[in-house]
């Protein structure tokens, strides 16, 4: 990549944690967008220096668009939305909605996320095969990553403002995680 990028974010997706990075050379019009180190857009000689370009990101080809403006003279911002809110929205947003783990499975890293209003399970960027039951005390989302029985609960807390909380359970024991 040239000097020119003005603009890295981080965006986590069910599929995967995305690096976007935004190029944007003032002299030349040109403009680029890579993620994670692959040019996705690019666009050369553009006279109009401010505008939007859109993409699409991770294997949802969830929208993205980069926002340039001109503050003063030559000097810009930059903003990125995904799915037409401000990234900080999406992010707060992203975090009501879904419970990431992140965890060591036979000594490798992995991520797994539960998106909670359909229940959809991602391990390492792959939705998986689950089996829902209800039981007593919640429900139960079975699924197997390797050879690792693996079991998300969803237990009521108790309290009205926490809702529903959120555990995952790998081969009988619990995995730490955030508090939903």
């Amino acid at each position: 990549m040239a000097g020119d990028v003005v603009g890295i974010w981080e965006v986590a997706l069910s599929d995967g944690v995305y690096r976007i990075e935004f190029e944007h050379g003032t002299t030349t019009g040109k403009r680029v967008v890579w993620i994670n180190g692959q040019e996705v857009l690019r666009r050369d000689w553009m006279f109009k220096l401010v505008g939007k370009e859109t993409f699409t990101v991770g294997g949802m080809e969830t929208k993205a668009t980069v926002n340039i403006e001109a503050i003063s003279g030559f000097t810009y911002e930059y903003t990125l939305e995904i799915d037409g809110k401000s990234l900080q929205k999406f992010i707060d947003n992203r975090s009501k909605v879904t419970k990431t783990w992140v965890l060591q499975v036979d000594g490798v890293d992995c991520r797994i996320v539960l998106e909670k209003d359909t229940m959809d399970v991602w391990f390492n960027g792959q939705k998986m095969e689950t089996e829902g039951e209800f039981v007593d005390d919640g429900t139960e989302t079975h699924f197997t990553v390797a050879d690792h029985e693996c079991c998300i609960k969803a237990l009521s807390s108790g309290k009205k403002r926490a809702g529903i909380v959120h555990y995952l359970i790998v081969d009988g024991e619990a995995v730490p995680g955030w508090a939903d």
